[in-house]
């Protein structure tokens, strides 16, 4: 097992909240719940679909900091939401397509009371498969 944190608002998440951002066991890559946040300073859109997509980005930072190519080798989504209506399902759909255009992953979605912080509206969790980079994983590890 292999842990990571990447730069700027994974090492301090690491350091704050003593977690991983991601974990390589073998081919597989599991990723901590991403939310919106531009970086470590905690900044936040009060948008939702703003916050959507940057947890899209955050995710795909995770998994390539685990030596991952990104979103084309996740199999299942988990996200959380504070309100899933269709403003907040159109925009994870939007996402998606961009994301993974090639790839149609398991999805489950669910509407919670809160987050991690006050200001999060959404929380992306993913597992990705990636046997090549399983032999070549040369990312910083935690």
């Amino acid at each position: 097992m292999k842990q990571y944190a990447y730069k700027g608002f994974g090492e301090a998440s690491k350091k704050s909240h003593w977690y991983s951002s991601a974990v390589r066991v073998g081919d597989l890559i599991h990723c901590a719940g991403q939310g919106g946040f531009y970086d470590e300073t905690l900044d936040i859109s009060k948008l939702v679909s703003e916050q959507i997509d940057q947890a899209f980005v955050n995710v795909d930072t995770a998994l390539k900091d685990a030596g991952g190519k990104g979103w084309s080798q996740v199999y299942r989504v988990t996200s959380y939401h504070i309100q899933l209506d269709e403003e907040a399902q159109d925009a994870m759909v939007r996402n998606f397509k961009k994301w993974m255009p090639d790839n149609h992953p398991i999805w489950t979605c669910v509407q919670i009371g809160r987050l991690g912080a006050d200001t999060m509206r959404v929380e992306i969790e993913v597992s990705a498969f990636d046997p090549e980079g399983a032999n070549e994983a040369t990312t910083s590890k935690v």
